[in-house]
């Protein structure tokens, strides 16, 4: 790495170049209350293929801090940028990157009169541009006017930083000694170069962003549009930007990519290699003239293992995830319906995900070890696993035997054990966050008579999952607990019963079979809570009404739950026995 300064008027800017100044230029424009080395980690896997500059802004690391409020507007700041971008990449344009104010400032940048013909292409993440925001705002209120409003709420803090005094008291007394677990919240660890050690006196500085460009003059009327391409990176848990004004900003582009990441607002720090991927690809494409207008499926390029995949919730999860782009594995123990998924999965049209096909039995715990060691080496880290498998064991605790307690909390409870534990130590040693998602069941908080032993399995994926949650959160991975209602689903016909005869148990059989397709809700809804629970990090997610009403009632009124349970167990032991 090759460190300089760069001068823009009386300003002195610290410069820092990676990688062979023969490459095209990738320029990584850091946020507040970042400088850059914000951008390490993605600088280093750029490297490679790029001549990769960083530089500190005005008032933050190592560059010049001007005093007075003047001095850090927009114009003085693209001049800066100019500046850099004449010093390391004097003879072609950059490709610009920006985070956070940094994005602010490259949505400036791409239509600056200053740096026309300048810069190649823009990657924006976590930042709007401030000619466009009033507008877009507008067009989302007449839309979604809840989004709107939580827009205004996550900006909230933008208000209080006009105040006079209270901001600088605010920053040294907590934002600047608290900064470290914020980021540990969002699943970062914090390391030399993030936070700055000039974090606090960046944080005072950086507050004049803010006063010198929110209030600014008047912009009802709107910049022209971006003529060169754009790629928006959409984090979808990003506490600052909302996912629907970050992805209103394509409309402002003649040629925009949209990606989306289950992450939150430092992007770069928790998916460096993800993002160093998309960086790359849109560059790419930018050179060879080869951008067109494309919204990318929610997890685009991401790996996604779903076990029970064969039929049932896995199966609608797998073409779930596959259609918006993801590369799954299919595992289940019956190889043949693991296939039958995969090639649904090939039909999707139009094609978007991949599917490889894996059988493995969850309750085999040498052959979870194998599966989980082979997804590994051939295909990755999993981004998202998904714990499915399950079966059904229905009838009085007293008539389970040691062998139907054994198989089923083998597949339900310890599947899931390995799957978490498996996967969740190779996401933890990559580093770079994941999900894990387990199902469960509104019988983990609705008490039945009737399914003591399936109740017990899938209260323990509950609190699993929730303890769970709370251990690998420092890592970024998140964990969901997904409690589906009556879903339509082979899992009744597949149930064996206790207690009773064979006629029975095919009759009891038959009426669940029944009244589940009767209620007619589908497995599709259930996939769908799964893929927002991992957008947007939901920890429980009770799905169809049942599960919601089930839920409340364990929270507020267990007495009402309990009852509900005894009523249902009479109702169907009046259904074996009938009165004459």
């Amino acid at each position: 790495m090759r460190e300089h300064r760069v001068g823009s008027g009386d300003i002195e800017l610290a410069v820092r170049e990676r990688g062979d100044t023969g490459r095209p230029t990738v320029l990584l424009l850091h946020g507040f209350p970042d400088t850059g080395g914000v951008w390490d980690e993605v600088a280093e896997r750029l490297t490679g293929r790029f001549h990769v500059v960083t530089y500190d802004v005005r008032g933050a690391g190592a560059s010049s801090a001007p005093e007075g409020v003047e001095n850090y507007r927009m114009d003085l700041l693209l001049e800066d940028l100019r500046a850099v971008i004449d010093a390391t990449s004097p003879d072609a344009p950059v490709h610009l990157v920006g985070h956070d104010w940094g994005a602010i400032q490259g949505w400036s940048a791409v239509n600056s009169p200053l740096l026309a013909g300048r810069i190649a292409s823009f990657t924006s993440a976590g930042g709007a541009s401030l000619g466009n925001t009033n507008a877009l705002l507008r067009r989302m209120a007449r839309k979604n006017p809840a989004a709107t409003a939580r827009q205004f709420a996550m900006s909230s803090y933008i208000g209080m930083i006009q105040l006079p005094r209270l901001p600088e008291l605010t920053v040294r007394r907590a934002l600047a000694p608290l900064f470290a677990s914020v980021l540990r919240r969002q699943g970062i660890t914090p390391r030399d170069g993030h936070p700055a050690r000039t974090l606090e006196r960046d944080m005072l500085n950086g507050l004049n962003l803010y006063r010198a460009n929110m209030l600014g003059p008047d912009r009802t009327a709107a910049p022209p549009r971006v003529s060169v391409p754009v790629q928006i990176v959409v984090c979808s848990r990003d506490p600052y930007l909302s996912t629907e004004l970050a992805s209103a900003h394509a409309g402002l582009a003649d040629r925009a990519w949209v990606r989306r990441v289950a992450t939150g607002h430092w992007v770069q720090r928790t998916r460096p290699s993800l993002l160093s991927q998309w960086i790359t690809e849109f560059v790419d494409a930018a050179a060879e003239g080869g951008v067109e207008s494309r919204e990318f499926g929610a997890f685009h390029g991401q790996l996604v293992v779903v076990t029970g995949a064969g039929s049932g919730i896995g199966r609608a999860t797998a073409y779930g995830f596959a259609a918006n782009g993801a590369r799954v594995v299919v595992a289940d123990v019956d190889e043949d319906a693991a296939k039958r998924t995969a090639d649904g999965i090939a039909g999707l049209r139009p094609a978007h995900g991949t599917a490889y096909v894996h059988q493995v039995d969850v309750a085999d715990a040498e052959a979870m070890r194998r599966f989980a060691d082979e997804v590994r080496d051939t295909h990755g880290v999993p981004d998202v696993v998904v714990n499915n498998a399950g079966i059904a064991i229905a009838g009085p605790l007293l008539e389970t035997s040691e062998e139907d307690w054994a198989r089923i909390t083998s597949i339900n409870l310890d599947g899931v054990y390995r799957g978490c534990r498996l996967f969740g130590r190779q996401m933890a040693e990559r580093g770079e966050g994941g999900h894990l998602v387990n199902i469960a069941s509104m019988a983990a908080f609705s008490p039945t008579g009737s399914l003591g032993a399936y109740s017990a399995t899938k209260a323990g994926v509950l609190q699993l999952s929730e303890c769970l949650g709370i251990e690998l959160a420092p890592a970024g991975i998140g964990v969901s607990a997904i409690c589906p209602g009556a879903i339509k689903t082979p899992i009744t016909r597949n149930a064996h019963y206790l207690g009773v005869d064979r006629a029975q148990a095919d009759e009891l059989r038959d009426f669940a079979t029944r009244a589940f397709e009767k209620r007619g809700f589908p497995p599709e809804k259930v996939a769908l809570a799964i893929m927002r629970a991992v957008l947007h990090g939901r920890p429980v997610v009770p799905v169809s009404p049942e599960a919601y009403v089930g839920r409340a009632l364990s929270r507020f009124s267990p007495a009402t739950g309990r009852a509900l349970g005894r009523l249902g167990g009479r109702l169907n032991a009046r259904r074996l026995d009938p009165p004459s």
